[in-house]
C-alpha cells in the first residue's frame, strides 16, 4: 500500500510537471521561494533571489510603467524595510493621489497585503482578465516567465470586486531564474 502511494504521488508530480513550460520547472521553485521569503518578510533570501544587475521593479497596480516604478538593487533590498525613505510609487487608483510611502509600508499595502503564500489559484504565464487596467507586463518584461498568485474575492457581497493578486516576474541570467518584478493587482476603477 505504501509503495502504491508513493508511485502515484511520483505519478503525480511527474504529470504536474510535464504540464509546465520546460523552463518554468525551474521558475516553480525559485517563484515558491520567493514567496515565501515575502511572507516571512525575510529580505535576506528575496535578494539572494533578486536579478543581480537589474535589481525588483515594483508595481502598485498591473501597469507597469518603467519610468515610474521604484526599484531596488538585489543588494539594497535587505535594507529596505528599515529605510524611513518616502518614495513615489505611482498613483492610487481612482483618486489620482500619488502613492508616497516608505518601502515597509509598500509591502504591507501593495506586496503581502494577504497571505498569497496560501492563495487558491496560482496561474503560470497566464494572464485571466479580470480589471479594465491595461496589463502590459508581458510587453514590459518580454523574456520572463510570471507567476501570478491570486484571490478570486473574499467576501460574497461585493461579487469577486474584492479580488487581488501578485504577480512575480523572473528573468533568466546565464541558466538561473531571477526576481526582476513585483506586480501588484487588483480591482481598479
Amino acid at each position: 500500500m505504501k509503495r502504491l502511494l508513493i508511485s502515484f504521488f511520483a505519478l503525480t508530480l511527474l504529470t504536474a510537471c510535464n504540464n509546465l513550460p520546460s523552463s518554468s520547472v525551474s521558475v516553480e521553485a525559485r517563484a515558491t521561494r520567493v514567496i515565501s521569503a515575502l511572507k516571512a518578510r525575510d529580505l535576506e533570501t528575496l535578494s539572494q533571489l533578486s536579478h543581480p544587475i537589474k535589481g525588483v521593479r515594483f508595481t502598485p497596480y498591473t501597469y507597469v510603467n518603467g519610468g515610474r516604478n521604484i526599484f531596488f538593487y538585489a543588494k539594497d533590498i535587505p535594507r529596505a524595510m528599515d529605510d524611513p525613505t518616502y518614495h513615489r510609487w505611482g498613483d492610487y487608483d481612482g483618486s489620482g493621489e500619488p502613492i508616497y510611502m516608505t518601502f515597509a509600508e509598500y509591502y504591507d499595502e501593495f506586496i503581502y497585503d494577504h497571505d498569497y503564500r496560501n492563495a487558491p489559484e496560482v496561474f503560470w504565464n497566464q494572464r485571466v482578465n479580470r480589471g479594465n487596467s491595461i496589463d502590459n507586463a508581458a510587453e514590459a518584461y518580454p523574456d520572463s516567465q510570471i507567476v501570478e498568485y491570486h484571490f478570486p474575492g473574499f467576501n460574497e457581497q461585493f461579487g469577486g470586486m474584492d479580488w487581488s493578486s501578485l504577480r512575480l516576474v523572473f528573468e533568466q541570467l546565464d541558466d538561473t531564474w531571477y526576481l526582476v518584478g513585483i506586480i501588484h493587482d487588483q480591482w481598479t476603477i
